[in-house]
């Protein structure tokens, strides 16, 4: 047993992607620079750990407020009893966030004890959670937020040097000729290309009718094939998957909104998606992703983990996908200078796979020295408020 000494609530701040991208244009209204939220756990052997709750990069201040809440209710307590650690704050949390803010703090704690933990014992998080049946897991590049086709070439120059054969790009149903446009490039690469639509923020979600539109409209006029559809309806609309996978013979994906293993296995066993996609800095931790792998692999259903956070949040669900024996992953390609910073060699793709990590706990590094150039910037937050910055019209796609 070793008990929590401190808990530290660390927001830092780093350029990310570059301001010419239209995520950025779209939702960082202060320009290329995002917020992750952290928290430091010390237990009183010396030993700390760091996890990582998505909320932040929403609302860093909320994040911080919550955590504060938190604290009082693990300190002194036994940092090496995961599970009742997460009892005592959901305890504290439930009645007004079982889903939602909160699940991303517990998410943040919970990830730093298992980081504490393996850190403590010398070994990598996935050793404490099973068997890593596997020294590699492919991996998939997860981009398109592009609306030039140089920008797209380039994250297909980099996709090549890495040896990655699978692409993600961010599409909306008017999108048809440049999503036609970027499966044709791709394929000449020999790249196959998944599309996220986008609705994970939307409500009222977009009709059935109109992403089936969509896909039909794209393969009219190309003979590539999207291998995926993801996050196609908005996120209180499960019946809208259903739907949509009854009518369209591209794979349906989705789940990176869920914050509990109960909603995504319920959605799972009800057939709502062909793969699921869990985050650990969204749905509570580590420990929820793998109940979520065993929940899939009882159904049959495949899982690939969701990682767009920082490198606690990334990293947190690569320990899950290796020691639940997951088959693919994603690879954030926007470039957050703190995140590979953090990682460092502990996140290598080589030949389009993510080799397994070697170091204890998560295999992260954070330092004063680090914190003081990535300090918090009260300004560098994801707007939910979109802006309409006016794309390029179809005719700049139909251009060969």
């Amino acid at each position: 047993m070793s008990k929590i000494a401190k808990v530290r609530c660390v927001l830092l701040s780093s350029p990310y992607a570059d301001a010419d991208d239209p995520e950025i244009k779209e939702c960082f209204p202060n320009g290329p620079k995002r917020t992750i939220g952290m928290v430091e756990i010390t237990l009183d052997n010396g030993v700390t750990g760091l996890g990582e709750g998505y909320l932040a990069v929403f609302a860093p201040r909320v994040f911080e407020a919550i955590v504060n809440l938190c604290t009082p209710q693990v300190l002194g307590k036994d940092g090496f009893d995961i599970a009742a650690r997460v009892r005592d704050l959901r305890s504290l949390c439930d009645y007004w966030s079982l889903q939602g803010a909160a699940r991303h703090v517990i998410a943040a704690f919970e990830i730093a004890l298992w980081d504490a933990l393996g850190k403590t014992r010398g070994k990598p998080v996935y050793d404490l959670l099973g068997v890593a049946q596997d020294d590699r897991i492919r991996i998939y590049g997860s981009g398109g937020c592009c609306d030039a086709k140089h920008q797209f070439r380039r994250e297909l120059d980099l996709l090549q040097g890495l040896g990655i054969t699978l692409y993600k790009i961010r599409a909306v149903k008017r999108d048809i000729l440049r999503t036609v446009w970027v499966l044709d490039e791709a394929g000449r690469r020999g790249i196959a290309v998944g599309v996220d639509m986008c609705q994970n923020l939307a409500d009222p979600p977009q009709a059935v009718e109109d992403v089936v539109a969509y896909v039909n409209a794209v393969h009219e006029r190309t003979d590539k094939r999207m291998i995926f559809v993801e996050e196609a309806i908005g996120p209180d609309a499960p019946e809208g998957f259903k739907e949509l996978r009854s009518r369209i013979d591209v794979p349906v994906c989705g789940g990176e909104i869920i914050t509990t293993p109960k909603e995504m296995i319920e959605r799972l066993n009800d057939d709502v998606y062909d793969f699921v996609q869990p985050d650990a800095s969204v749905m509570g931790g580590i420990s929820a992703v793998m109940d979520v792998f065993r929940a899939a692999q009882a159904k049959g259903t495949d899982v690939v983990v969701h990682a767009w956070g920082g490198a606690a949040a990334i990293m947190a669900s690569y320990h899950a996908a290796f020691a639940a024996g997951g088959k693919l992953v994603e690879f954030p390609m926007l470039d957050f200078p703190l995140g590979r910073e953090m990682m460092g060699d502990n996140a290598q793709i080589v030949d389009g796979h993510l080799l397994r990590p070697e170091a204890p706990g998560l295999g992260l590094t954070l330092t004063a020295e680090m914190e003081a150039r990535y300090s918090f910037d009260e300004s560098a937050v994801y707007s939910c408020a979109l802006l309409d910055y006016g794309p390029p019209p179809d005719s700049y796609w139909a251009e060969k």
